[in-house]
């Protein structure tokens, strides 16, 4: 029990330091950050917090925006030999993944890490959007859901898409991280089979998309899910269906 909460206490240090650079780095990036919706956090994993991924930037800003705590994230395999991000990825307890291909060792390692009363984090378009615009989300996170059981809290960041852009140009960027109401998948009465996770797969991504302006939601522009969280109605029902592209 003692080691076990001096591992817990060194891994919690771990996140303070790499807290205070990334606090240095946002300074000279000049970048702003305001957070809504933080008492929609819960007090305690396990949870999943989904978000949308238009930027490198963006776990660190989740990361900032968030109380201290322990993290577990899948992380592009590509990252692992970066000389900057690799080391501190790892060091936080990245999980790497290949782009578009989650094998059952990784889900395994996050379902690990949830069962043990973790955050797990993820974007589930699985790639960045160059465009800002939301993509079709990928089943990465319906399939954890449900597996674990685990509370799904949406995240929408505003303004990642930019970051770079403007500082390149030496101008500052406000960054919006929007927190949503966490959900659970609805019941079925069965355990969830694979064409279980395209619908909810559309549920976390309309909860995403509803917190995001217009201009951001993209392939989820047109979905009646999105409309009905809009309109404080149940979006289940609209799942099933395919977005509109409207």
């Amino acid at each position: 029990m003692v080691n076990s909460m001096s591992a817990n206490h060194f891994r919690l240090f771990r996140y303070r330091i790499v807290r205070i650079a990334m606090h240095i780095v946002r300074i000279l990036l000049r970048l702003r950050i305001s957070v809504t919706g933080k008492e929609n956090i819960p007090a305690q994993g396990p949870y999943i917090v989904v978000l949308n991924h238009t930027s490198v930037a963006d776990t660190p800003v989740l990361l900032i925006s968030f109380p201290l705590m322990r993290w577990r994230f899948f992380a592009v395999d590509k990252w692992r030999t970066h000389p900057i991000y690799g080391p501190i990825m790892a060091w936080l307890g990245a999980i790497y993944v290949q782009r578009d291909e989650i094998d059952r060792n990784r889900l395994r390692q996050a379902l690990a890490a949830l069962e043990e009363g973790l955050v797990f984090g993820l974007a589930p378009e699985g790639t960045r959007s160059f465009t800002g615009e939301l993509m079709q989300g990928k089943d990465g996170a319906a399939y954890l859901a449900s597996r674990a059981q685990a509370p799904v809290l949406p995240v929408g960041i505003v303004g990642g898409d930019v970051l770079f852009r403007n500082a390149l140009r030496l101008r500052p960027t406000n960054m919006e991280v929007r927190i949503g109401e966490p959900f659970c998948l609805p019941e079925l009465g069965r355990r969830a089979r694979a064409q279980d996770l395209a619908a909810y797969t559309h549920l976390i991504m309309a909860h995403i998309a509803a917190l995001l302006p217009p201009r951001y939601r993209g392939y989820y522009r047109g979905s009646a899910a999105v409309a009905a969280l809009l309109a404080g109605e149940d979006p289940w029902p609209h799942c099933q269906q395919v977005p509109s592209k409207s």
